[in-house]
Formats: structure tokens, C-alpha cells, sequence
């Protein structure tokens, strides 16, 4: 078994057989990702093989292996806002949607609606920041190097986006801190 480590060199050089196992260890979280923005099943498998294919097209331009799936999810991020804008559709929210955000939160159905259609109102780089932050666990300094913006600006966007939710999610669970999930 090939670690990626060794997979990322392999793709970068060509191999489709390195590119398809990183492809395999990434693609839960790609679609994950892909479902929060799109928020319904046959854009989200769009976005995701686009984003499969952009990756695969350009591997060779990675300039640093250990970087990969931020590579790789600077890539989903983009194509998404791309389909969005292009798109212009507006999905309803649906429960199903709670199946593919991870259960990282056990809160109660009411309250991941409410949240995900706060995080929908928010500005694209509140939103942005607060997803790949807190539903993909990545640190401060991995977001800057995503969305290819300094620190700081990450922990501001942060911020204002966790305020801004807290204000409209005010009565849901955040007056009692013990309740709260933001």
C-alpha cells in the first residue's frame, strides 16, 4: 500500500493509477464539501468530477506534493462558486442534506436547518472560511494557503462570519453558551 507521500510524485509524473488512489482517499471529503455548497446530489457529482478532472488535467503544476488536498480543495472551492455564479440556481434546503455534512455536530434536525440556511445568507468568504474550517478541520494557516490570503485575514473572516451567525441564529440556541454549536 502506497502512502501519499509516495502517490503524489507518481501522479505528478503522469501515473492515472497514483492520481486515481489519491482521487479514492480524497473523495468522501470532496464531496462532502461539494454537497455543502451545491446542497443537492447531481451538482454536487458535478462539481466533483470537474473538480477531478481540473485536478488530473494540471497535476503536473503542483508545485509542492505535501500540499495536495489543499491543492485539491482550492480547486473544488473554485469550481463550485463557478458553477454557483454560472448557475444561478437556488436549491430548497432539504433534510437529506444533514446525511452528507458528517456528524461532527449532534445537534437536533431544527437546528442544522437553521444553521445551513444561516451559513447560506452569509458573504461567500464568511461562508468559505467557516466551512473549511469547522466541517473540514482545517487550521488556520491551511485555509490562508487554500484561498491563498494572508493569516490574518482568515481569523477575520472567521470571526465576523461566527458573529454574524450568532446574530441570526439569536433565540436558536446561542443566548445559553452551554446550548450553543457556534
Amino acid at each position: 500500500m502506497s502512502t501519499t507521500s509516495d502517490l503524489v510524485p507518481r501522479a505528478m509524473r503522469g501515473d492515472p493509477d497514483a492520481f486515481q488512489a489519491l482521487i479514492h482517499a480524497e473523495k468522501e471529503k470532496l464531496y462532502r464539501m461539494a454537497y455543502v455548497y451545491m446542497r443537492n446530489e447531481a451538482d454536487s457529482l458535478e462539481v466533483f468530477q470537474e473538480t477531478v478532472y481540473k485536478a488530473f488535467k494540471s497535476i503536473s503544476s503542483l508545485q509542492d506534493s505535501r500540499y495536495f488536498s489543499t491543492w485539491l480543495t482550492r480547486i473544488l472551492i473554485n469550481t463550485a462558486i463557478s458553477f454557483l455564479k454560472k448557475n444561478r440556481n437556488v436549491t430548497a434546503m432539504s433534510p437529506e442534506v444533514l446525511e452528507h455534512i458528517g456528524d461532527s455536530y449532534q445537534l437536533q434536525l431544527e437546528d442544522q436547518l437553521d444553521l445551513l440556511q444561516a451559513l447560506e445568507t452569509l458573504e461567500e468568504k464568511y461562508r468559505t472560511v467557516l466551512l473549511l474550517r469547522y466541517y473540514k478541520d482545517y487550521s488556520v494557516k491551511q485555509i490562508s494557503e487554500i484561498l491563498d490570503c494572508p493569516e490574518g485575514t482568515v481569523k477575520t473572516n472567521i470571526h465576523r462570519g461566527l458573529s454574524i451567525l450568532r446574530k441570526k441564529l439569536k433565540g436558536a440556541n446561542c443566548d445559553d453558551p452551554r446550548n450553543s454549536y457556534l
